[in-house]
C-alpha cells in the first residue's frame, strides 16, 4: 500500500541514542523472590535502607480510612502539608515544593536546566539515578573522585565548573558511603560559581549536622523525603526548598498531580507524629553503632551518618551478597555504582534481630 510504513524497522530503532546507552536498572531481589530462589522460610531484607519500625500509626490509619481513589488531589491538601514542611524545617512556605520521592524533584531540576551537552558535576561515588538522569538529558557527566574518608573534594569541584556547567550535586549523608559534608565546604563550591548545587538530604533525620542554612543561596535547592526516617517509602513523596524564583519555574515542569492524597495526607499526618520517627531514628541510630563495631572486628566498614554501613571484606561483593541470599540475608552489591571498588557492599540498619542475622549469615560467609 502506497505510504504505508517499513514494516521491518521496530519503533525501538527510533529510540534516542541516549537512551539506548543507558544501563537497564536492575532492582535487588525482593524477600519473596528469595525465599522461592533458595527455598528459605525466612529471609532478613537489609538492602533498601528502609525504616524496618514503619510509618507512623496515624499515617497508617490515613491509609485505612481513604476512600477518594476516584478524586484527584486538592491544591488545599498540598498546600497544608507545605504548611506542616514549612514548621518543621523553619523555612518560608513559598519556597517550598512537594514532589514524587527526591527522585522526582531531581528530574523535574533537570528539565528546568539541563540541554544537551551541558555539563552535571558528579562526586564519586554517589546514587545511581545521578548518572541516569544525566544520560537521559545528553548532558555530560563531570565526575569527581571523593577523597579517602569519601567527603567530596572541594577544590577539584571548583576546579572542574565551566561555563557549560549547569548542576552539581552534592549528597549529605553520601548514598551509599553514609558520610555528611561539611557546611563550610559545600557553601565554598555554592559562592564559587553561579551552577545550581542540588543537595540530597534523604536520610537527613539519620545525621548530626545538614546543610538546609545554604537553601538560603539563590543557586541551591535542598531536597528531603518521607521515604526513609518517616517510613513511607511505598509513597514516593518528597519535598525542597529553593528560592521562590525558582520555585515558579519548577512548578512549570512538575507533572499535573506528581504526589497522591493518600502520599500527602499521611506525610501531613506523619509530620503530627515527630515523636515516632523520633523514636525510630534513635533506635536506628543505636543499632548502627552496635553494627558497625560489631563490623570492625570483620570487615573494612567506614563510619556512617545515614540508616546503613558500607564496608568492603576480602570477598567480591557480587559473590558476598549471593553467599547471603542464599542464607537468608539480602544486602546491596555497589560494585557497579560508578566509583565503587569490586568489593562494595552496603547493608541497612535493621531491627536488632535482624541485624544479629546478618552477622550470623556474614561470619558464615567469611568463614566458608
Amino acid at each position: 500500500m502506497e505510504g504505508r510504513k517499513d514494516r521491518d524497522q521496530k519503533v525501538t530503532d527510533k529510540l534516542r541514542e541516549n537512551v539506548k546507552r543507558i544501563p537497564e536498572y536492575v532492582p535487588g531481589k525482593s524477600v519473596d523472590e528469595v525465599k522461592r530462589l533458595f527455598g528459605l522460610k525466612k529471609v532478613v531484607k537489609l538492602a533498601s535502607n528502609e525504616n524496618p519500625y514503619g510509618a507512623s500509626p496515624k499515617a497508617l490509619e490515613i491509609l485505612r480510612r481513604f476512600d477518594k481513589l476516584h478524586v484527584y488531589p486538592s491544591p488545599n491538601e498540598v498546600e497544608e502539608l507545605i504548611e506542616r514542611i514549612s514548621e518543621y524545617l523553619g523555612v518560608e512556605e513559598e519556597r517550598i515544593v512537594i514532589g514524587a520521592g527526591i527522585d522526582g524533584i531531581l528530574e523535574n531540576v533537570f528539565k528546568m536546566f539541563v540541554d544537551p551537552s551541558d555539563e552535571v558535576i558528579i562526586p564519586i561515588p554517589s546514587f545511581p539515578y545521578y548518572h541516569t538522569l544525566a544520560s537521559v538529558m545528553n548532558a555530560k557527566e563531570i565526575r569527581v573522585k571523593r577523597k579517602g574518608d569519601f567527603r567530596i573534594d572541594e577544590e577539584s569541584i571548583i576546579g572542574s565548573v565551566t561555563d557549560r556547567t549547569k548542576i552539581v550535586i552534592v549528597c549529605s549523608p553520601n548514598n551509599p558511603t553514609g558520610n555528611v559534608e561539611d557546611v563550610d565546604a559545600v557553601r565554598a563550591i555554592v559562592e564559587s560559581c553561579n551552577a545550581l548545587v542540588f543537595i540530597d538530604e534523604a536520610y537527613a533525620e539519620f545525621a548530626s549536622r545538614d546543610l538546609m542554612e545554604l537553601s538560603e543561596y539563590e543557586n541551591v535547592v535542598v531536597a528531603r523525603t518521607f521515604s526513609k526516617a518517616f517510613g513511607l517509602a511505598n509513597l514516593r513523596i518528597g519535598y525542597a526548598v529553593m528560592s521562590t524564583e525558582l520555585k515558579k519555574a519548577y512548578m512549570k515542569v512538575t507533572t499535573p498531580f506528581p504526589v497522591s492524597s493518600i502520599a500527602i495526607l499521611a506525610a501531613i499526618a506523619s509530620l503530627e507524629d515527630l515523636e515516632h520517627m523520633k523514636s525510630c531514628v534513635e533506635k536506628i541510630r543505636a543499632e548502627r553503632e552496635r553494627l558497625y563495631h560489631e563490623l570492625k572486628n570483620r570487615v573494612r566498614v567506614y563510619p556512617s551518618e545515614a540508616n546503613f554501613l558500607f564496608f568492603e571484606s576480602h570477598m567480591k561483593s557480587s559473590e558476598l551478597a549471593e553467599e547471603l541470599m542464599k542464607r537468608g540475608v539480602i544486602v546491596r552489591d555497589c560494585s557497579k555504582f560508578v566509583g565503587c571498588s569490586p568489593f562494595s557492599v552496603r547493608v541497612s540498619v535493621g531491627r536488632r534481630e535482624e541485624n544479629d542475622e546478618f552477622l550470623r549469615a556474614l561470619d558464615d560467609v567469611l568463614r566458608g
